[in-house]
């Protein structure tokens, strides 16, 4: 997910998608965890979208 989409969602509807993309993480590392991912980019790149939600949700706060 780009930051101008992330940018343009209301904040509730962002933080529905952050808890949702967290629970989406925590299940890819259990999966990891048990059984090794094929594609292990899938983990990068969710902790990349959950910080950059984290980013864009801290900014809309302080405004």
């Amino acid at each position: 997910m780009k930051t101008a989409e992330i940018r343009e969602m209301a904040i509730s509807d962002l933080v529905e998608r952050l808890e949702a993309e967290q629970a989406k993480l925590a299940t890819l590392k259990v999966n990891h965890a048990v059984s090794p991912v094929e594609d292990t980019t899938v983990i990068k790149k969710a902790r990349r979208d959950i910080a950059r939600m984290q980013t864009v949700l801290h900014q809309k706060n302080n405004k």
